[in-house]
């Protein structure tokens, strides 16, 4: 949202960020099941690395129009996962790959007036988001496969896909002559109404599953969730900035989802989420015309409540801008933080066992990133 503030006439700005989380599961028991208990076959570790690194791409225009409206476009991802601990652990029934996809595009304008010293601002917008992804988990082991004289590996995989709309709308108040900015924004909830796709057991034979060798299309809905931000920044001596922001994200409305052919439960996936809190707090400081820099420091609340790997992190933030003409601006920063040690164990979600395929721990890990950006303006 930022870049719809830029005092500019147009400005246009490109970012790209590489995100390297270091989870590593430990300690991790198989919860047997009919399929087999994987404790007991040789070859599967009790530990497992868990988490794939990433690109955050993101990309944006913004234009005046007459002189007291903003609008902006831009593409990003907002939402993503990629787990990845292979197919030789003792979680494999859990999860052997699981990636999410997003790709957002978005409308935002804002319309201000003069309020006192300042000028009062009016946000509003609409975006459209389109989502797919796949999970991947063992339902038989291979080695039981195997000993049967049975083909495949005992994999079944989901894949799903769909598309929602959303919007947001918020005010927002500016004193340029003391670098003051406060801006409360809304973003509703996307409904996914129609996700569909397919369940493939085509790795599982008929002879040990009911739906082995299939390949069964499904459909659910859920909705990604609705968030609050509060962003201020202001002047606290001359060529330093203090600034801070607090967001709300309404992950715990993920919790069940159950996926349907012809009215039956094929699966579902089993989030069980709270609430997500985002705190940043940090120090900015221009150096001269062309040099300015800053450090944050932001607290993230996880997801994950009994189960799961989604824990709190810490993250330390420091970056640099550089200015070689008052319309080019380059910047690069760096990130470092912790993600908190945590468990996971079997629990309910909705009245129904959820996250009982296997049990973990893991301790606080390293995760770190890098992300450059490019803004021209004029």
């Amino acid at each position: 949202m930022d870049l719809l503030f830029d005092p500019s006439r147009f400005a246009a700005e490109s970012t790209a960020t590489f995100v390297m989380p270091q989870r590593k599961l430990k300690n991790v028991t198989d919860n047997p099941t009919s399929g087999g208990d994987l404790n007991a076959i040789p070859g599967y570790s009790d530990e497992a690395d868990d988490t794939e690194s990433y690109w955050s791409p993101r990309i944006g225009a913004k234009a005046a129009i007459g002189d007291a409206a903003d609008c902006m476009v831009d593409y990003s991802q907002p939402y993503g996962a990629h787990t990845n601990p292979g197919a030789r652990w003792r979680g494999t029934s859990d999860n052997i790959e699981t990636k999410v996809n997003s790709d957002n595009y978005a409308l935002t304008c804002s319309y201000r007036f003069d309020v006192g010293s300042g000028q009062f601002r009016v946000i509003g917008g609409v975006s459209y988001l389109e989502m797919d992804g796949f999970k991947e988990r063992l339902l038989v082991p291979p080695e039981l496969l195997g000993g049967l004289g049975l083909p495949g590996n005992g994999i079944g995989r989901l894949d799903l896909a769909g598309d929602g709309w959303g919007w947001r709308a918020g005010v927002a108040y500016e004193i340029p002559e003391y670098a003051l900015r406060a801006s409360l924004v809304y973003y509703s909830e996307v409904k996914l109404d129609d996700v569909s796709g397919t369940v493939n057991l085509t790795q599982v034979p008929s002879a040990l599953h009911p739906l082995g060798g299939l390949v069964i299309p499904v459909a659910g809905s859920t909705a990604m969730p609705d968030a609050v931000e509060l962003k201020v920044q202001t002047g606290i001596a001359p060529d330093w900035l203090a600034f801070g922001s607090v967001k709300w994200t309404d992950w715990s409305q993920l919790q069940r989802i159950p996926f349907y052919n012809g009215g039956a439960e094929i699966t579902s996936l089993d989030l069980g989420y709270r609430d997500g809190w985002t705190v940043t707090a940090g120090i900015g400081h221009k150096f001269n015309d062309q040099w300015s820099g800053a450090v944050s420091v932001t607290w993230d609340r996880g997801t994950s409540t009994d189960f799961g790997a989604q824990s709190d992190n810490w993250l330390f933030s420091s970056g640099v801008a550089y200015s070689p003409t008052e319309n080019i601006e380059i910047r690069l920063a760096g990130v470092i933080g912790i993600m908190t040690s945590g468990d996971s164990n079997p629990s309910f979600v909705d009245g129904v066992p959820a996250g009982d395929e296997a049990s973990y721990e893991y301790d606080s890990d390293l995760i770190t990133a890098v992300s450059t950006s490019f803004k021209i303006k004029f």
